[in-house]
């Protein structure tokens, strides 16, 4: 089967059509994303019109680039940033009727528990149990367990975008400011830590999300050209020196680092806090990353949905 998939997500929009089948990973086939930012698009609580119509735009051309890709079906999801816009609803309903989609809102927990899914197929049963974190624009999702579903999912909106709009003024941002939202962090992860190791520790800590991978990259893992079977790790004490000196960095400083783009430059900083508090407060030493991520954790959830082909023994 050939899947379009659409991720509206708090900074990007993703539109990925992968070809998928029963046993096998889905394989990429086009990919098309644009940074839309529509947590910048808020205006209080609300999704602004100028967002909903940027939004409606990438929707069509999605559509028409899978009917274009012999797209045999079409999903779309959103996060943080439709889920929380008190005028969410009224999105949904404006796309539909203006572009025919239908969208999907995931709540915090069930993108923990896809995110979870997708890094439980990538490193396999042999990695026992599994902590799976995920830095987004809007929320931080935090999985722990030892089965395809987690013990326990956990929602945090502790976003970059999120906490950098809300927390962090100027360029480079004030030292107060870091360190007030350093302890605002702190405080929100700790009060999880208890509930997601209760089980027991991980033996294997898994990080996804464009933030975890910027930041290994910046540490000295290899580029993304090099393949995704290459192993990527970034290790506590990498990112410790990373959380201290990057918000003494210009955003235009820190788009010249390796692997970071201009658009996530600015967001870096709270970034690196919350993957500094996150590695902390859960004594990891080092964190693997991990090319999967909640898109394939859909994905895989849509395919074992399908009913299976009868094999001969």
């Amino acid at each position: 089967m050939r899947l379009g998939v659409l991720d509206v997500g708090s900074n990007t929009v993703h539109f990925l059509v992968v070809d998928a089948h029963h046993g096998a990973p889905p394989l990429p086939a086009y990919s098309h994303k644009v940074e839309l930012r529509l947590a910048e698009h808020m205006n209080g609580d609300h999704l602004s019109d100028e967002g909903v119509d940027r939004l409606a735009g990438f929707v069509e051309e999605a559509l028409g680039l899978a009917e274009d890709k012999g797209v045999e079906e079409f999903m779309a999801f959103a996060t943080s940033a439709v889920r929380e816009a008190a005028n969410g609803d009224e999105v949904l309903s404006r796309l539909k009727a203006q572009t025919g989609a239908e969208i999907t809102v995931l709540a915090g927990r069930d993108e923990a528990r896809l995110t979870f899914l997708a890094v439980r197929r990538w490193f396999g049963w042999s990695s026992g149990r599994l902590l799976a974190l995920d830095i987004g624009g809007g929320s931080l999702e935090m999985a722990c367990g030892v089965d395809e579903e987690p013990d326990v999912a956990v929602s945090v909106p502790l976003g970059a975008g999120r906490l950098t709009r809300d927390w962090l003024t100027g360029d480079p941002p004030p030292p107060d400011e870091v360190r007030a939202l350093r302890r605002h962090v702190r405080a929100q992860i700790a009060r999880h830590v208890g509930e997601i190791v209760k089980h027991g520790k991980a033996d294997r800590a898994v990080a996804t999300s464009k933030t975890f991978k910027q930041l290994a990259r910046i540490a000295g893992a290899l580029p993304s050209s090099e393949g995704l079977y290459v192993q990527r790790v970034l290790s506590r004490e990498d990112l410790a020196e990373l959380a201290a000196r990057l918000p003494k960095l210009t955003t235009a400083e820190r788009s010249r680092l390796p692997g970071v783009s201009e658009g996530r430059a600015a967001q870096l900083v709270a970034g690196a806090i919350v993957a500094d508090a996150t590695m902390d407060l859960f004594d990891l030493k080092r964190i693997e990353v991990c090319p999967w991520a909640l898109r394939e954790g859909v994905i895989l959830r849509r395919l074992d949905s399908l009913p299976g082909v009868a094999q001969e023994i």
